[in-house]
């Protein structure tokens, strides 16, 4: 038993880092706890182990009587003057006890406290190595699949990427490499167990700071975002330096940073927009190429309704309406979305031709109205026309020629006016 003590130590010391005196003490932990199960339940012990020679010595803790009630715990004191002279009544004795008769005891519990207390160490080494690096991406080799979970090894370590934070339609298979969000690490049962996610948020700000070196020296910086993981993610950014185009830094060359995200990602699709305080600016940021038109604002409910073009209706709500949620929840905002109807399409364009020609000098806004409800919505559409086709839609003659004059001005003289 010795031997097998001394051994035993010698590798948990050397290949497992494990201190001799911490199993020591598991050891006799355990062979007292295995005694207290047995016929001798009861009886106190005092156990030693020699760290150099893996020696086992045992001895009863008995304390001394003139009447014995319980042989277990106790002596009589004619009895134990034959292991101590000048013993007293109500002394404790140590009695010798052969090692040989724990031995079963010992062997039956010595590799079961060796086990338990080397899963024990692997535990709390595994959480002291990966307590800091919560928060940030590592790299594992997926090993095996339990009841739908992926067990993905990380150095000596496992770790668990569970099937609520894995990405729809992803499917990892042992060996595949994967690259994770250290989520958490829980305590368990079982010991400390590590959490991946790939379907957290935080997961693509990683990727993203890791690719733009810009967010790591905070010239930039991510004032909000959103992610439907498997399908598209929105984030809006900001700079501290006005001379440095945010969007533009975490695109990329020729979308070079956003592009490796996006195959990490397995085809996701990344919206990187401006951020806006303003919650209109940031709602025509965020729904491009849509246009949100007669807009109103509950900034008690904090909510929005809008309305956007027939053609672009699937664009701003989009797929199972995940653009939508991601815009609200971008914004912070309740979003309603509705069809702008044709007659308000004709009404917009048509007010916004007569407000331009109305910029012309010489136009006033009831000429300029008149003059689109008749088809001259522009000056691009006066060519060959003439101030007799103006007196044939109604207009007075001086009124025609004065019309036909201020525009062959205009156009021959682009920036005198602001269109």
């Amino acid at each position: 038993m010795s031997n097998e003590i001394l051994s035993v130590l010698e590798y948990l010391e050397k290949e497992k880092g494990i201190p001799r005196k911490e199993m020591i003490e598991t050891i006799i932990s355990s062979i007292k706890g295995a005694n207290d199960k047995g016929i001798n339940a009861g009886q106190e012990l005092k156990i030693t182990i020699d760290p150099r020679t893996g020696k086992l010595e045992a001895w009863a803790l008995l304390t001394v009587v003139d009447s014995v009630s319980d042989p277990l715990k106790e002596i009589h004191i004619k009895a134990a003057g034959l292991h101590k002279r000048d013993v007293k009544l109500g002394e404790i004795l140590e009695k010798p006890i052969d090692a040989s008769s724990l031995g079963r005891i010992a062997a039956q519990t010595f590799r079961q406290a060796v086990m338990q207390r080397v899963r024990q160490f692997e535990k709390e080494r595994i959480f002291q190595e990966f307590k800091d690096q919560v928060g940030d991406i590592v790299t594992g080799t997926v090993r095996r699949k339990e009841r739908g979970d992926t067990v993905v090894e990380l150095g000596k370590a496992e770790a668990l990427l569970t099937k609520r934070e894995s990405c729809p339609g992803e499917d990892y298979q042992p060996g595949d490499r994967v690259r994770c969000l250290l989520l958490n690490i829980e305590t368990t049962p079982r010991g400390p167990e590590i959490i991946l996610s790939r379907a957290h948020p935080n997961f693509v700000k990683r990727m993203l700071e890791l690719e733009v070196s810009e967010l790591t020296d905070g010239t930039i910086f991510i004032a909000a975002m959103a992610r439907e993981a498997g399908f598209r993610t929105k984030i809006a950014v900001d700079t501290r330096d006005p001379k440095v185009d945010p969007v533009g830094a975490c695109v990329g060359s020729r979308g070079a940073r956003i592009r490796n995200i996006v195959k990490e990602l397995a085809g996701e699709k990344v919206d990187v927009i401006r951020w806006h305080a303003d919650p209109l600016d940031m709602l025509k940021e965020a729904i491009k190429p849509a246009v949100p038109r007669n807009v109103r604002m509950d900034e008690a409910e904090r909510r929005i309704y809008f309305e956007v073009a027939e053609e672009d209706l699937a664009v701003a709500i989009g797929r199972k309406g995940t653009n939508a949620k991601l815009t609200s929840r971008l914004m912070g905002w309740k979003l309603d979305i509705g069809k702008e109807s044709r007659a308000g399409a004709f009404e917009a364009r048509t007010a916004k031709a007569a407000s331009g020609l109305a910029h012309i000098p010489g136009i006033s806004a009831e000429l300029a109205a008149r003059l689109v409800a008749k088809g001259f919505t522009g000056l691009e559409v006066f060519d060959d026309v003439t101030a007799e086709d103006l007196v044939a839609e109604g207009f007075e003659p001086a009124e025609a020629a004065m019309v036909i004059d201020i525009v062959m001005h205009a156009r021959n003289n682009p920036t005198s006016f602001t269109s």
